[in-house]
This record gives C-alpha cells, sequence and structure tokens, in this order.
C-alpha cells in the first residue's frame, strides 16, 4: 500500500525532531520514573521493553526531582530498569477519520474489533483547549431524545451539557440506551469509562442495533484498563465527536461515566504525588474536568451535545464529583431509586431535574404545560403521606384534589418502555393535553 502524502509528511517531521535518549530508573506501582529525559507535561515518550514485547509509549504526569514520572498506555509488563526511554516531542493524538463510524475503539483510539486503524484522516491533539466564549453560537434548537419525561419536562438543545445523576442500579445505562436509538442526531459518540467486558457486547449489539452502529463510534476503556486510558478514553471520544461536528454535523455525546474518570484521575494524581483534597480527589482532577466539559457546545460549524452519567456514592447527591458537574453542566436529571423499586421507567424525579435552557428551547404555551404539570406533582408530593394514610378528605385542597385526578395521565405521560420512541411533536401535544385537560371525578 502506498503511503498518503500527509503520512510522509508526518514521518519526515517525525525523523527532523532531535532525538533525547534517557533510561528507565525505578518502576513503582503504575508509575515508571526515568532520568535524562527532557520532556514536558503531557508528551509522550517510547520505553523500549526489548525486542518480545517492543515498545510502548507512556504519558509524562508529572516529575519528582531529576527524574520524569511517565504512565505507560498499558500495563507495565515487561518494563525493567536501564531501558531506554525516548522523548517524542509531542503530545498524544489521533488520526480521525468518517471510517471511525460503526467501529468500537480503545481509550487510545486504536479499533477493538478487529477493523483496520484509520491511516487516512486528520491528527488531532487529544488534549487541546475549548472554544473560545466568543465562538460559542446560541442554543436555540431542541434536540430529540425520544423520551418523553425529558422533551417535555427537561428539553435537551443541540449543544447543551446535561448531567444524569443516580445512585447504582436505578437505570442510568438503560435510559443512556434508550436515548442513543431515539435521538435524531447526526452522529453519536459513545464513551464507557470503567464498564464491565460484556457490557461492551451488549451495548454494541442490543443497545446500539446494526443501524444505530451505521451513525455511531463507541470508545471503551474497560474497567480493567490502565487509569491513563481510563482517564484519556473520555477525550478520545470528544476528539472525535470534534472531527464530526468541524463537518457540519449535529454531535450527541454519550459518556458513563464520570465517576470512573474521577477515579482514573485519582489514581494518577496520588500516583504523581498530589495531595488528596476533597474526599481524595486531587486538585488536578477539578481543574482537569471544566476543559472536558467545555469542548462540548455549539460553534459556527455545528454542535456537540453531551449527556454524561454521575454515579452517586451512597445516593449523595452532594458528593465531591456530583456537586462539581452540577455547576460545570446546563442541566441535571435525578433518577429516583424509590420509582425504579416502583417499577417507574425511566425513573426521573422531575421534580428536582432541571434543564437551564429549556425556557429558550420551547414556545410559551409549553413552557407554561411544564409548569402546570410541576405543580401538579410538587401538589401531590406534599398531601401523599395524607393520601396513603386515608386522613385527606376530597374537597379541603382544590389545588391537591385536581392534582390527584390529574396523576394518571401525568403518570402516562412521564412512564414509557424502554423500547419506545416517542417523537417530539408527538411528546409535545401529549404534555398539553394532559396540562388543559379538567380532569373530575
Amino acid at each position: 500500500m502506498i503511503p498518503s502524502l500527509e503520512a510522509c509528511r508526518a514521518a519526515i517531521a517525525e525523523g527532523e525532531r532531535p532525538v533525547y535518549r534517557g533510561r528507565v530508573d525505578v518502576v513503582s506501582g503504575v508509575l515508571v520514573e526515568a532520568d535524562g529525559v527532557p520532556a514536558a507535561m503531557g508528551e509522550l515518550c517510547r520505553i523500549e521493553r526489548g525486542p518480545q514485547l517492543g515498545p510502548i509509549n507512556a504519558e509524562v504526569v508529572g516529575f519528582r526531582g531529576t527524574s520524569t514520572l511517565l504512565m505507560p498506555h498499558g500495563d507495565l509488563q515487561g518494563i525493567a530498569p536501564m531501558q531506554e526511554v525516548f522523548a517524542l516531542g509531542r503530545p498524544f493524538d489521533l488520526c480521525t477519520s468518517n471510517k471511525a463510524l460503526g467501529q468500537v475503539l480503545d481509550g487510545f483510539g486504536a479499533p477493538l474489533d478487529g477493523s483496520a486503524p484509520a491511516v487516512r484522516g486528520t491528527r488531532r491533539t487529544v488534549r487541546k483547549s475549548a472554544p473560545g466564549p466568543m465562538c460559542r453560537v446560541p442554543i436555540d434548537e431542541a434536540l430529540q431524545t425520544g423520551v418523553r419525561v425529558i422533551d417535555s419536562m427537561a428539553t435537551l438543545g443541540r449543544g447543551q451539557r446535561l448531567g444524569i445523576f443516580a445512585g447504582s442500579g436505578v437505570g442510568k445505562s438503560s435510559l443512556l440506551g434508550q436515548i442513543t436509538r431515539g435521538t435524531d442526531a447526526d452522529i453519536v459518540i459513545c464513551c464507557l469509562v470503567g464498564e464491565r467486558g460484556r457490557e461492551v457486547r451488549e451495548f454494541a449489539d442490543q443497545v446500539l442495533g446494526e443501524e444505530g452502529r451505521k451513525k455511531a463510534v463507541l470508545v471503551v476503556a474497560t474497567s480493567d484498563r490502565a487509569p491513563i486510558e481510563r482517564f484519556l478514553a473520555p477525550f478520545t471520544a470528544v476528539t472525535y465527536a470534534e472531527h464530526f461536528r468541524d463537518q457540519g454535523k449535529n454531535v450527541l455525546l454519550v459518556m458513563d461515566s464520570v465517576t470512573r474518570f474521577a477515579a482514573a484521575a485519582r489514581e494518577i494524581g496520588l500516583a504523581a504525588g498530589e495531595p488528596p483534597t476533597v474526599r481524595g480527589y486531587p486538585p488536578s482532577f477539578f481543574a482537569t474536568v471544566p476543559q472536558l466539559v467545555e469542548r462540548m457546545g455549539r460553534t459556527e460549524k455545528g454542535s456537540i451535545t453531551g449527556l454524561l452519567t454521575i454515579l452517586l456514592e451512597g445516593d449523595d447527591p452532594n458528593e465531591p464529583v456530583s456537586d462539581t458537574m452540577r455547576g460545570l453542566l446546563d442541566g441535571h436529571l435525578f433518577l429516583s431509586r424509590e420509582l425504579a423499586q416502583a417499577g417507574h421507567f425511566p425513573a426521573v424525579d422531575v421534580l428536582n431535574s432541571l434543564s437551564r435552557l429549556m425556557p429558550t428551547l420551547v414556545d410559551d404555551a409549553s413552557l407554561a404545560h411544564a409548569t402546570t404539570l410541576r405543580d401538579a406533582l410538587a401538589a401531590y408530593k406534599e398531601g401523599r403521606d395524607l393520601i396513603d394514610i386515608g386522613a385527606y378528605k376530597p374537597g379541603a385542597n382544590p389545588r391537591l384534589d385536581q392534582a390527584i385526578l390529574r396523576m394518571p395521565a401525568i403518570e402516562t405521560l412521564l412512564r414509557q418502555s424502554i423500547k419506545d420512541h416517542t417523537p417530539i411533536e408527538e411528546t409535545l401535544d401529549l404534555l398539553r393535553l394532559v396540562a388543559t385537560t379538567e380532569f373530575s371525578s
């Protein structure tokens, strides 16, 4: 195969760089300490492990005295003191191409499904700056998810960043799968961080399906992978999202989950000697997350809509990761364990969920109808204890009386089968019908 002109230029540029050679000094835990390697933070080095295992790339994550701290892109097998280390003089980058559609990639962008890696495309640095504030375009167009409770009560816009907060086993992954099948986005980028290995094939075959995979790229770093791969996987995913956004596409980026990305950042930070600050998380995590989130959004070329799941430890909504993410995102959905245990899917707690952009995405009538339903849910919640014990007498509170009569219709709107996808126009019509109908006993 004849190499492309771009590949030849890259090889020439690589050969023109001066080569700095050092040696492995200490191998400890997940880190490699090397001497004589003048490399900057975030740059790549190559460790020569011998002819049997071959070289492995490693990223500079810190310094200790005169030693350079390296995090290998893989496990530490075969790395030993006195092995040669070469500074490559560049950060980690990817060759992005439209041929990635339908592929399953690892955290470094290499195919996991046996397909050939992209050799022709655009090389992009994985860790790059977000678009400038003045390059942003107002988000004024709704994105269909096919999920009625989202499209009616927390409408999502093209370019918005929304967090899905829930404890374990409440239905986050199922909800994400339903959204990826029902969305009208042009491209779907799915990033699975720290998931079980068996769930990757299930997500690709059952959640996305054959048709869904044609417009999707799946980036995966399972729980057994090195912390640097679990850390870089979201950056690889958003880099591919930017590739399609710059072609004028509306991209939906789904990430599951931020919490496992945070755990990888904690492993790397603590290994590099950072002090644990809030519940063991190093300062670098709180500086890195905004850099990832801000790369999503809408520009003059296209949009990247972000759906990010956050696992609540002990169902605590104020733990450090969730508290940080709420301040960075444009809205949040809270999933209720009580609703999930009652068989209510999706288990979205409407009263505790919010889309900050909904007032600009829907007309005044739809916004008023959503407010009416929120008021009915709030009234029912306030009087539920009295209703459950039979102490409430109809007529004592007209607002609660109407809420009780309206609840079956509200339940019909908010509950939905996992395989059901409702167009947003139909959802808003149902919302209007439920909100404007006067129910009588």
